[in-house]
């Protein structure tokens, strides 16, 4: 169950939200994207880099967009590609899209499903209409190997200054969730929330609690 008071923004139109980390990002945009859809908004899901291109909600051109949203549902945009997988559309049709939509959500980087990350000399893509940028990371991936559980192991090991078998801790992953190469790069002057997923042990809850309380504290995050 999604939270206004934990997320202020699902509570106003207007936003273009991007989306970056591990661990549970898909199924945090689509969980937000039923949240504000279910307030009769419409609402578009894309990506500027890949997405899986789901099943069902799939808009192929305007009608189907408009289709959906005179449903009530939100639609996922993008040009499908090799491995069931949607690219970003045409920078053009996405500025207009984007611009019919009441709050939109973006995936601006890929995890290969590792619960954490650090972004490449590419990533991420943040268009400059996004104003609220979300660094995402799995619990899953405290207390194990940082090879385990990191995408881009070699960068994220250069920014911690740590060999590759270090054990995860609250601690580097905060810092991995708030330094500006990891996922606060090119945020800049946006909002800018760090979410921590699976949360779903005693366990995880602990370390995310930890986790926070250092985001908040050491990184004003």
């Amino acid at each position: 169950m999604l939270s206004e008071k934990q997320f202020p923004f699902l509570a106003e139109k207007g936003h273009v939200v991007s989306l970056v980390g591990g661990g549970g990002k898909t199924t945090l945009l689509y969980a937000f994207a039923r949240h504000c859809a279910a307030k009769g908004w419409r609402v578009l899901v894309s990506t500027t880099t890949h997405i899986r291109q789901p099943r069902e909600n799939y808009a192929a051109d305007e009608a189907a967009l408009a289709s959906l949203w005179a449903a009530g549902q939100y639609a996922v945009a993008g040009v499908p590609a090799e491995q069931g997988k949607l690219t970003a559309l045409p920078p053009e049709q996405l500025t207009c899209w984007m611009a019919q939509a009441d709050m939109v959500f973006l995936e601006a980087d890929g995890a290969k499903r590792m619960p954490c990350k650090v972004p490449a000399a590419h990533e991420p893509v943040l268009l400059p209409q996004s104003d609220i940028v979300l660094a995402v990371a799995g619990l899953s991936a405290v207390g194990k190997p940082l090879q385990e559980v990191c995408f881009r192991l070699e960068t994220a090991c250069t920014l911690l200054g740590v060999p590759p078998e270090t054990i995860l801790t609250p601690e580097l992953l905060a810092k991995l969730l708030a330094d500006e190469q990891g996922g606060r790069k090119a945020v800049g002057t946006r909002h800018f929330y760090a979410v921590l997923n699976q949360a779903d042990t005693p366990q995880r809850q602990a370390a995310g609690e930890k986790t926070k309380e250092l985001l908040r504290v050491r990184y004003g995050v």
